[in-house]
């Protein structure tokens, strides 16, 4: 079972709400707008905020469903399990020729389900540092970041800490690009339409 749930999770993950929000709801294919991302930033900026709500949405919620799947078929380990494949899948997506997104929805769908406390305060901190900066990806950065010391602080058991320094390090690894922006100050702050 625990094979069916990493497996069903990687699907899950894989399907690409950005990507069939924009392409079926409003006709364009959001991997030739902007970033090319089919995340809900890059959906948010190209398109404006309903499509980029339902992707954030539909992204947060498969997280939430495969882990919960996860549970249903192994219990925690099943969970533990389809927390990660879910992730792999969002970012390397078997239907869109393994690209895809940044995983920060679909992770925060995972810590729903994990910890309603490390979600709450990685929620804040990731609000904080983007309504300060004005950087979405340096607030997704910073949140991916803190993810592990966190679920640290509450006690979590040892595998969820492994979780959360994959978390961690998937979500560093994927915003490489705009941490190349960020640095060469090109990277769009909030209300611009550009790079997601």
């Amino acid at each position: 079972m625990i094979i069916l749930a990493a497996l069903l999770a990687y699907i899950l993950g894989s399907v690409p709400f950005g990507y069939l929000t924009s392409k079926y709801l409003w006709g364009v294919d959001i991997t030739k707008k902007g970033s090319g991302n089919i995340g809900a930033t890059n959906v948010y900026r190209n398109l404006g905020p309903y499509p980029g709500a339902i992707t954030a949405i539909g992204d947060v919620g498969k997280g939430m469903l495969a882990v919960y799947i996860g549970s249903l078929l192994a219990g925690e380990r099943g969970a533990l399990v389809a927390s990660f494949f879910v992730v792999i899948g969002h970012a390397y997506s078997i239907f869109l020729k393994f690209h895809g997104g940044k995983i920060v929805a679909t992770t925060f769908g995972v810590l729903i389900m994990t910890s309603i406390k490390v979600t709450v305060v990685v929620f804040f901190i990731w609000l904080t540092v983007m309504l300060i900066s004005r950087y979405v990806s340096l607030g997704s950065i910073v949140c991916g970041l803190s993810i592990p010391l966190i679920m640290l602080l509450f006690g979590l058991d040892l595998s969820y800490i492994y979780l959360g320094i994959f978390l961690a390090v998937m979500i560093f690894y994927r915003h490489r690009d705009n941490i190349k922006r960020l640095r060469s100050g090109t990277e769009n702050k909030i209300g611009t339409r550009k790079n997601g």
